[in-house]
């Protein structure tokens, strides 16, 4: 059964969501769900607006369909050639064969390793390029490596908007509205974060030409791949992805990090919030066993002061400790202060460990002296674990 909806004069979302999936790119929970939107102009010329992951598939055919009415569709725009949005441009092309693809020449290449690419006519464009279907006009704007290399975005100057491919989406699914300003703002922006790290996040410096690039558009609506349509006030998500891109905290605060095997090293994470609590400090404790390493990934970045309490395992860093530093390694994690616990019985050796794997970032300062535990923690410990979190909390209210 098809759901086509309204989101602008002559635009219709022909997307979908799954609400069953439950790791997004077999990787990253998902208990929300996720959305693949698409977009279908009704110009004096038709252009669909990128396709659908293929759990979506049937509806998303189904939505075109209906949203076309029997008219042909002259032009499907692909903004970005990662498979949960070009997975049903076989099965589009089959339904429409006359339309021509429009994409980047990077994504036309694309395109020929995922299916024949003497199965489409296409048109590949570049930076600045234009595609007009009548009253509306598509600036095309390179935004490589956000996420992938051959990604486009468009800009529509008669309406104002901003096809952003990836960029500005969220995981979750949608329900019932397509528009954030609609949504729980607050719960929209969790995903919107956990997204941008684990996704783009990567690529802050690309993220930031991107952002001068559109700066020079009068947007006036944005409209993503994943998650709600952005209208109205921009300023949340543009201002959002600025501070982010840069590497910059949104909050003064300490998030915790503890790894812990029998709980010696739990109960000292726990000394450290409550310590911190008394002097006046934010503080967030996560369990890296027990947390999944997209959220901690996401909450190492939100804060500007991080805890790395581990125990010391077979002589190395706990595993879920050692997982969650090789991904802030790997997301290009930096600006930012850090404090250290170490934990172990009879050689321990993850404090050293820990400040190696860190060392891998850029623009990371260590405050106090790793503080080393043996086995449990003791009347002595807890001078030293006190001393530890008064330096963080000083140096968090140090503006």
């Amino acid at each position: 059964m098809q759901n086509v909806i309204p989101v602008a004069e002559d635009l219709l979302y022909v997307g979908g969501s799954d609400r069953k999936i439950s790791l997004f790119e077999n990787l990253y929970p998902v208990p929300k769900g996720v959305s693949y939107n698409s977009y279908l102009l009704l110009d004096e010329q038709t252009a669909l607006f990128d396709t659908v992951d293929a759990s979506a598939g049937d509806l998303f055919l189904e939505n075109v369909a209906r949203a076309l009415g029997g008219r042909g569709l002259d032009y499907l725009v692909i903004h970005h050639m990662e498979p949960d949005h070009s997975a049903t441009v076989r099965r589009l092309v089959g339904a429409y064969p006359d339309v021509t693809v429009v994409t980047s020449r990077k994504a036309a290449e694309m395109l020929g390793n995922y299916f024949p690419a003497e199965e489409f006519r296409i048109r590949t464009v570049g930076e600045g390029d234009v595609l007009c279907t009548g009253k509306h006009s598509f600036t095309f704007l390179g935004a490589p490596m956000v996420h992938w290399p051959e990604v486009l975005m468009s800009f529509d100057s008669a309406s104002g908007a901003l096809f952003s491919a990836d960029a500005f989406g969220t995981f979750g699914a949608l329900s019932g509205s397509l528009f954030a300003d609609e949504a729980d703002g607050a719960e929209w922006l969790e995903e919107a974060r956990r997204y941008y790290f684990n996704i783009v996040g990567k690529y802050g410096v690309q993220v930031q030409a991107v952002l001068k690039k559109a700066a020079q558009y009068p947007v006036k609506r944005i409209y993503p791949l994943h998650g709600p349509i952005w209208r109205e006030d921009l300023s949340l998500p543009i201002e959002k992805y600025d501070l982010w891109s840069r590497y910059l905290p949104e909050e003064r605060g300490a998030v915790l990090f503890c790894g812990s095997m029998h709980g010696h090293t739990a109960a000292a994470a726990d000394l450290v919030a409550a310590a911190l609590a008394g002097e006046g400090v934010n503080a967030k404790v996560y369990d890296v066993s027990r947390t999944d390493p997209s959220v901690l990934l996401a909450e190492a970045f939100r804060y500007s002061h991080a805890v790395f309490l581990s125990a010391t395992q077979n002589l190395g860093i706990f595993r879920g400790m050692k997982t969650l530093l090789s991904d802030l390694a790997a997301h290009n994690f930096q600006n930012r202060k850090y404090a250290l616990v170490e934990n172990g019985s009879w050689a321990p050796q993850a404090g050293a460990l820990m400040q190696k794997a860190l060392m891998e970032c850029r623009g990371l300062t260590q405050l106090g002296e790793t503080v080393t535990i043996l086995s449990s923690v003791k009347e002595g410990d807890l001078e030293k674990l006190s001393a530890l979190a008064k330096t963080v909390a000083e140096d968090i209210k140090r503006q």
